[in-house]
């Protein structure tokens, strides 16, 4: 049992290493190898639920430096690890069916390996160095699978994208490392003192923490770096949903939540901690927002992708780190489905993606229809009957008295609205084209993981399962839930269903048009812009130092000075004067005798 923990690393790193050296032409291979041992991890998982232990190797040894490769096992975990494989599982199941014609299968299923490698390798790590070195990897599988269809310019685009903008994020993340080293004296979870967090100014702690938060903006698209994750949807539908839905995106929230609990949540400084907090209230109601005006059923889930990780850092900013860490459980199951059901309906509709284009589904369609119904409810909180609700009720409670309740509350409100929207114009009224109104069922292979989800959709917040699965759960006795949360809760949820079928039942295009938010309220233009203008000045400084300092000073500079004292030298020496060269004889006989004769 003590070295169990260590195959969920080899046995994932095994397959990607088996595919890429040896299964790339074979791809049938390939991705039963891939199912198969994912699905040995999640076994692992299993057996590992309740086990709190650590263990660790020495990696890199240097006087009194020690580097450790190891893993630490607690409830955090755990919990998180049976997400990560669960869901790794059922995509893996599903992208049998949804890859099965495409020409890079192998090379598909082994970029998933080397991703389940790199996740369980965050979820395992003992210190900050072995999670920034998966941390990296991640990143790597991120790139690798957005850009899958590299053949099309705008997936290479999106791969580039979101490997350049995570590194800006992760500069952040690698300073504030090192600044909690100098100020902990360790950079091994287990090891870290929250104490002497306070023997420093709280400028000076705060500001490693919200260095180290930078890693979370990067990783779970918060703003401003989250411009990434929506255009990340050009890669295969499945990679959405396990990526850049369940796993990878929420590694942000995990990390946050694995460093307050190494230092404690009551020795990060205030200030720090509210700039989290406003950090994830304003990206959940900027990305709702955006929602509202999409067309694209994918870029709609990104959107409410970006909004729920919003509310996991609003909740880990208000310093309740198991409030986000539910978060991140409920919603990794739902969203998971509702981004497996729009693969679903994108592949029954010969690859439209326009909800404008789709309409009837439910008809055509009705298992998918069904289960995403099921992720539809979740989302948007149904009282009781879904998971979402009671991870959502929880961040309300965390934030009652403050002002971000209240922009909780108004997200919570458009969920229910662009989600409603999404439901009425994709899967009811009748077929908008001929792909939709040829729309048919899919195969047993791609429903079932469907079905899994849909299930615990609605029975992952209840308490038994949660406990079952090794959840973060804040939901103690005696934790006080104000009234105003469940009355806010009913009301969002009934007048965001009420504006969804009044406008948008049976119509055939949007009867709202709001640029600024169909635009995305141009960040990406200013993004382009700015980037622009920092390229042309950077090239403008080069040219100048390469024309004027380098080409006019240093080396244009050195040939003239050279060109000159050669003029001077050649004016006197070689000027074709007898009486010059009879001169310059005289004085070097003389030389010569001075220094043959008087020299020593």
């Amino acid at each position: 049992m003590e070295n169990l923990p260590w195959f969920l690393l080899l046995i994932p790193f095994a397959s990607a290493a088996i595919i890429q050296l040896g299964l790339k032409r074979n791809a049938m291979a390939s991705s039963l190898l891939s199912t198969a041992s994912v699905f040995i991890t999640l076994i692992i998982a299993f057996l590992l639920l309740g086990k709190d232990s650590a263990s660790s190797l020495t990696w890199i040894e240097a006087g009194n430096f020690k580097l450790e490769i190891g893993y630490q096992l607690d409830q955090l975990a755990t919990g998180m690890m049976i997400v990560v494989t669960g869901i790794g599982f059922l995509v893996h199941v599903f992208s049998l069916g949804y890859m099965n014609d495409d020409e890079a299968k192998a090379r598909y299923f082994g970029c998933l390996s080397l991703f389940m490698f790199s996740m369980t390798g965050i979820v395992l790590a003992s210190n900050f160095a072995m999670m920034f070195i998966f941390w990296e990897l991640v990143g790597l599988s991120s790139y690798l699978l957005i850009g899958h269809w590299y053949q099309k310019d705008s997936a290479a685009d999106a791969a580039k994208k979101a490997f350049l903008v995570n590194r800006i994020g992760d500069f952040g993340f690698m300073i504030g490392i090192l600044m909690l080293w100098g100020i902990t004296g360790t950079i091994v979870f287990a090891d870290m003192d929250g104490a002497s967090l306070g023997t420093v100014c709280s400028c000076l702690a705060g500001t490693a923490i919200l260095l180290v938060f930078c890693g979370a903006v990067g990783k779970s698209a918060q703003l401003p770096l989250h411009v990434w994750l929506p255009d990340a949807m050009e890669g295969p539908t499945p990679v959405s949903a396990l990526i850049h839905a369940a796993t990878m995106v929420a590694a942000g929230v995990y990390m946050m939540a694995r460093l307050y609990i190494s230092v404690g949540a009551d020795m990060i400084p205030t200030w720090s901690a509210d700039t989290i907090a406003w950090v994830g209230g304003i990206t959940s109601l900027a990305a709702a927002l955006m929602a509202t005006q999409q067309s694209d059923i994918k870029k709609i889930l990104a959107y409410s992708t970006l909004s729920q990780l919003g509310y996991m850092v609003m909740a880990v900013g208000l310093v309740e780190p198991d409030t986000g860490m539910f978060h991140l459980y409920t919603h990794a199951w739902f969203k998971a489905l509702l981004f497996l059901g729009s693969a679903c309906v994108i592949f029954a509709c010969h690859h439209e993606q326009n909800i404008w284009k789709m309409g009837g589904l439910l008809k055509k369609m009705p298992l998918t229809g069904g289960t995403f119904a099921a992720g539809y409810a979740a989302l948007i909180a149904v009282p009781y009957v879904t998971a979402g609700f009671y991870s959502k009720e929880e961040i309300l409670t965390a934030a009652h008295g403050s002002p971000l309740f209240w922009v909780a509350a108004f997200v919570a409100f458009l969920t229910t609205f662009y989600m409603t929207r999404l439901f009425v114009v994709a899967f009811l009224g009748k077929s908008r084209s001929e792909n939709a109104d040829h729309a048919k069922e899919v195969g047993p292979i791609m429903f079932v993981p469907l079905i899994v989800l849909a299930a615990l959709a609605i029975a992952a917040g209840f308490k038994p399962v949660a406990e079952l699965l090794n959840a973060q759960d804040p939901r103690v006795e005696g934790r006080e839930h104000p009234p105003i949360a469940l009355i806010v809760s009913i009301v969002s949820l009934v007048l965001g269903l009420a504006a969804g079928f009044i406008l948008y039942k049976g119509k055939t295009s949007d009867p709202l048009s709001i640029p600024l938010f169909r635009n995305k309220f141009y960040l990406d233009e200013i993004y382009q812009k700015l980037v622009t203008i920092f390229q042309d000045a950077v090239a403008a400084i080069v040219h100048f130092f390469d024309e004027f300092i380098i080409g006019g000073l240093l080396v244009g500079g050195a040939t003239r000075s050279a060109q000159g004292v050669g003029n001077i030298f050649r004016n006197f020496a070689q000027n074709g004067k007898l009486s010059g060269y009879a001169y310059l004889m005289g004085l070097g006989a003389v030389l010569v005798i001075y220094f043959t004769v008087f020299a020593n």
